[in-house]
């Protein structure tokens, strides 16, 4: 039939067949955001059940957060991906911060706050669900300036002084590796610096990307290169609402596929870390 049309009569037909696939396209597109819009907003309701995003952090931790100084804006893994978090749900950002990782636990264990980014450990999920981990870290040890060992194969010896922050993976880990070495638990990681630079500790041990930070404020403080062991660090939610894990895990991929994990690893001087692009 199209032969008998004139030619500006065939550009009209293709014009308008054109315009209904762009219609039908668009309608399409419109349906898929609001099929969207609509899973992030019940994803709020479950993830923020107050309202507001409660994000459980404590100082002095890349991981989780670094107070600004002189006027900088504060940073921190945990922060920056607690606000972007808050921000994808359109919730309000709550940071809560406590004094040590363990007491970031404690809370996120009784449902007081919404959101932790932490090592997803097999015992951490027996009260939390997490997403992909997002950074990979190895654990060593941090030698103090006032201790001359630099071996890993040298620290489990009886007048080895040997800091975990309470509460933490390290404090749970290590007492099956280490035989001989004491254990002493610090309140947080001021504690943790102040007792290096005493010699109250001989080493510290965490993840890479905290030691790091630390020995940056210990001088003559040492990073051990071997490790023992590595953390896979997450967002974490409470049980129990695991109905909005798709969500959380888009959020997740996100941040794991762009550029504002590293931007933010940046901005938290992060060293000893690597970003889980897998």
């Amino acid at each position: 039939m199209n032969r008998f049309l004139s030619g500006s009569a065939k550009a009209a037909l293709v014009l308008s067949l054109s315009m209904v696939t762009f219609i039908g396209a668009a309608r399409v597109t419109s349906a898929a955001e609001s099929s969207v819009t609509s899973q992030v907003t019940q994803a709020a309701k479950v993830l923020a059940p107050t309202g507001k995003l409660r994000v459980g952090l404590y100082p002095g931790s890349p991981n989780s957060l670094l107070k600004g100084v002189n006027g900088a804006s504060d940073a921190g893994m945990g922060f920056e991906l607690g606000a972007a978090l808050a921000k994808y749900l359109n919730v309000p950002f709550e940071p809560i911060i406590f004094a040590k990782n363990g007491d970031v636990l404690a809370a996120a264990k009784e449902g007081k706050i919404d959101f932790v980014f932490v090592n997803a450990t097999p015992a951490r999920e027996q009260y939390l669900s997490f997403a992909a981990p997002i950074l990979l870290s190895e654990q060593s040890y941090l030698v103090g300036p006032k201790c001359e060992v630099r071996s890993i194969k040298e620290i489990d010896r009886p007048f080895m002084k040997i800091g975990v922050a309470g509460g933490s993976t390290s404090e749970a880990v290590l007492p099956g590796l280490l035989k001989n070495a004491k254990l002493i638990s610090t309140k947080n990681m001021k504690e943790a610096e102040q007792m290096l630079l005493s010699g109250e500790l001989d080493a510290f041990a965490t993840n890479k990307g905290i030691l790091y930070d630390l020995a940056g404020k210990v001088p003559g403080a040492v990073v051990l290169d071997e490790t023992w062991g590595q953390e896979q660090i997450a967002i974490g939610v409470p049980k129990g609402r695991e109905s909005a894990m798709p969500v959380l895990e888009n959020f997740t991929k996100d941040m794991r596929s762009g550029n504002f994990v590293p931007e933010a690893m940046q901005r938290a001087g992060m060293r000893g870390v690597k970003l889980n692009r897998s």
